[in-house]
């Protein structure tokens, strides 16, 4: 299994249960591993037979920036099914952190796995 990978994908968004969370826009971050054969395209040489990074990021960056999830949960739970559906991702683990969130930590947040993990049967 080969593995495309976006690190510290920051995004603002309106996320959090209390009030002043509502009124404003947070960073959240996002470390995204994704399972993807990279096979072809390493062969052909062209964007159209990879897993494409830019693409994923720009879906999620409108996806988040436009969300109102109250918890990091449901957003990282609609950001997994959105790389899964939308690229056909066979697997994915997420990092997803709300820098700042906590006084005396520097980020708080949750890590996530979807999908099975491909064997390349090699």
């Amino acid at each position: 299994m080969d593995i495309v990978y976006i690190r510290d994908l920051q995004v603002d968004t309106i996320i959090g249960i209390f009030d002043w969370e509502r009124e404003v826009r947070q960073t959240i971050s996002i470390d995204l591993d994704m399972a993807a054969d990279i096979v072809k395209a390493a062969g052909s040489d062209n964007i159209e037979d990879a897993l494409n990074y830019k693409a994923v990021a720009k879906r999620l960056i409108s996806f988040i920036e436009n969300s109102n999830c109250l918890l990091v949960e449901r957003l990282a739970e609609e950001v997994a099914q959105i790389v899964i559906q939308e690229f056909k991702v066979p697997w994915l683990k997420l990092r997803l952190s709300k820098p700042g969130a906590l006084r005396g930590s520097r980020d708080v947040g949750l890590i996530i796995e979807r999908g099975v993990k491909p064997d390349r049967g090699d």
